[in-house]
């Protein structure tokens, strides 16, 4: 089965072609819509039965590559398409597939009517193409090229109402700052390349040599440069501070397009990519810290910024840099699995979610439509109340709010809690765990507060649009809530596969079938840390009960003051945004950091390029150009004299030529 896992990228590629050249002349939306989603769940299906033939190999034989042939060759280096099945790329296809297959489907039918349509699915699937080149890809180069893919298709598809201003801002700005990242990454690979290369002649990008010459690379070092520069590639595709600013704008673009770049392919790439060199990170423990410290920060500010904003897609979009965060927090600490974890329970409920708000804003602008209204369907304050007339979407949106929100028992709350025991009991950091622990725990905390206060908002009390509005508000079509449903029963089970071994025993023994599977992946990382680490301080099963239900104390509170503000007495969020109206300005206003962005960077290089053009390009080489034109021109004005078109000034010249030569003879 392993020898068809070119099928996987292929199917979607397939959909790219059919509907970009022949979807404008097919029109039919059904056609167009069931041929991309059509072609990923061909790619599921593909990735079902290559994870069922990994798990019935022994642990030690889950690898297997297929080279399909040489790309490119040139002297030492050697660039292969070829394809890498491991546990964790195996994974990846899953969930990219998986919930990339009932993203296709809910577009259906919440792209119906809009133009472009064929468009929407060719962009699509291009986009799971390219997130399957990246998580397939046996080398470096390889997944550079679905990273820049994916990236590109982030800008084709947030700006994909080119016509709004906004989104075309919004796209561009996700382009050039994810163009900043990028950078770095190819920094890191030329760096690498060049160091065993050049150090031990081990010329190579592959994944699996590179794992196997990783104990000729010291440690710190040029080892430190390397994944610095990898990682400034992570903050920009995945979010990460400085990088980040992109992301919330990115909801400029379709609700199923959020929650494809948030929950199934794009701003997991970097999360996956040190995930798969986890055996380079593990030797650089200065760019772990500064990994752990950049994930928990992000991980704090973004939440905070979420509790103030009132779009229901933007309040996500915060919740996504915020977990991210999280995932960051524990590849800094060396809990890869626990990192990868995350990312996958977070794909269930965080595209559940933005599905969910989808399904909200559906028919929220169904009602103010016919109502003749121009509210903001997005706007939670213009809702309320939606719970009995969307009952499916408020189910499930509840489910995993829940999940999010870390509360036991829902799959956010096993991934999240592995996060945050090995933010505390890492051997890598000292002293700094209890500050890393401390930050994790309080935006969990802060997580919990700002999402139900959206399902408050949004399904509790009154609704706050007009009577006539209320009465066309209606349940989506079966289209949309199917996913819903399958997302959200994810969004419950799907952490049970990675249940903490403190909480396996009290069941009776119960693995972590999660950690167990990955095993084979960190394998070289987890054999270094045990040689060349100082071993962790013991730690209690008494003080990890306790740290746990610390975590979870915290999200209750967080959970309570929401229900306290937004339920019991509404009336004092008005009064406290009174009383402190400069801070609530302030984390409504995302810190300033965009407009601190715009007179750093963005201000300075407009009026750079305005000096280049209009005093550059328009007064010197313009100047320059013009001014030798002029110069020819006024030559030419006087030398055209010369031709008269009549003989006897041709002949009166020549004579006169005769006379200055014969004089010059004569008299020099």
């Amino acid at each position: 089965m392993f020898e068809y896992v070119w099928l996987i990228p292929l199917f979607p590629l397939i959909g790219v072609v059919i509907n970009g050249l022949f979807g404008k002349s097919i029109k039919n939306e059904k056609i167009i819509g069931g041929i991309g989603s059509a072609m990923v769940f061909g790619s599921f299906l593909v990735s079902c039965s290559i994870l069922f033939k990994l798990l019935s190999l022994p642990s030690e034989e889950r690898l297997y590559e297929l080279n399909v042939f040489t790309w490119m060759q040139s002297g030492n280096f050697k660039a292969d398409i070829g394809f890498l099945i491991d546990p964790l790329s195996a994974l990846m296809i899953m969930v990219v597939t998986g919930v990339g297959f009932l993203i296709h489907l809910y577009s259906i039918g919440y792209m119906h009517g809009e133009e472009g349509f064929y468009r929407y699915f060719t962009y699509l699937n291009l986009f799971t193409f390219s997130m399957l080149l990246l998580v397939l890809g046996n080398n470096l180069l390889l997944m550079f090229v679905g990273w820049e893919g994916v990236g590109l298709c982030s800008y084709l598809l947030i700006g994909y109402y080119f016509h709004k201003k906004s989104a075309g801002d919004a796209g561009k700005k996700a382009f050039v700052m994810n163009r900043v990242g990028d950078f770095g990454f190819l920094l890191g690979v030329f760096t690498l390349f060049w160091f065993l290369g050049q150090n031990h002649n081990i010329w190579t990008i592959n994944f699996v040599e590179l794992g196997k010459a990783s104990h000729l690379l010291p440690v710190g070092g040029i080892v430190t440069i390397i994944t610095l520069c990898f990682f400034l590639g992570a903050t920009g595709k995945s979010a990460q501070i400085p990088l980040y600013t992109w992301l919330p704008d990115a909801m400029e673009g379709p609700t199923p397009v959020s929650a494809l770049i948030h929950a199934a392919t794009m701003v997991t790439a970097g999360v996956y990519m040190i995930g798969r060199m986890n055996f380079i990170f593990i030797k650089a423990p200065e760019t772990m810290l500064v990994i752990a410290c950049i994930g928990a920060a992000t991980a704090i500010f973004a939440a905070t910024i979420g509790t103030a904003q009132n779009d229901i897609k933007r309040v996500l979009a915060y919740s996504t840099v915020s977990q991210l965060g999280f995932m960051f927090l524990a590849m800094g600490v060396g809990a890869f699995a626990a990192g990868v974890f995350h990312l996958m329970t977070h794909a269930f409920f965080k595209a559940c979610l933005f599905l969910g708000s989808g399904s909200v804003i559906h028919s929220m602008h169904h009602a103010l439509h016919h109502a003749h209204s121009h509210d903001d369907a997005q706007d939670m304050r213009n809702m309320g109340g939606l719970k009995s007339k969307m009952p499916i979407t408020f189910i499930t949106f509840l489910v995993s709010t829940i999940a999010i929100a870390g509360i036991p028992g829902f799959s956010g709350f096993f991934s999240k809690d592995e996060i945050l025991w090995q933010a505390f009991a890492n051997p890598f950091h000292g002293s700094l765990n209890y500050v890393l622990w401390g930050t994790g725990a309080i935006a969990a905390g802060f997580t919990a507060f700002y999402m139900f206060r959206l399902v408050f908002m949004t399904f509790f009390g009154e609704c706050r649009i007009t009577a006539k509005a209320k009465d066309h508000l209606h349940e989506s079509p079966f289209v949309i809530t199917l996913p819903l449903m399958v997302l959200g029963t994810l969004a419950v089970i799907g952490g049970y596969v990675g249940i903490p071994k403190l909480i396996g025993d009290v069941l009776g023994g119960i693995p972590n079938y999660f950690e167990h599977y990955l095993e084979p992946v960190f394998k070289i990382s987890e054999e270094f840390a045990k040689e060349h680490v100082h071993a962790a301080a013991h730690h209690s099963h008494a003080l990890e009960w306790g740290l746990m239900g610390t975590s979870v104390l915290i999200a209750v509170i967080g959970i309570s003051i929401a229900y306290a503000l937004y339920i019991i007495s509404p009336s004092i969020p008005a009064k406290f945004t009174a009383a402190f109206p400069g801070l609530h300005k302030a984390v409504y206003n995302k810190w300033y950091i965009d407009e601190l962005y715009d007179f750093l960077f963005v201000n300075p290089c407009k009026s750079l390029g305005h000096f280049l053009w209009k005093g550059f390009d328009v007064l010197v080489v313009d100047g320059i150009v013009n001014g030798v034109a002029k110069v020819t021109m006024g030559f030419s004005g006087v030398l055209r004299h010369v031709q008269s078109g009549f003989v006897h000034n041709y002949a009166l010249t020549m004579a006169l030529g005769m006379v200055v030569i014969v004089g010059f003879y004569l008299f020099r």
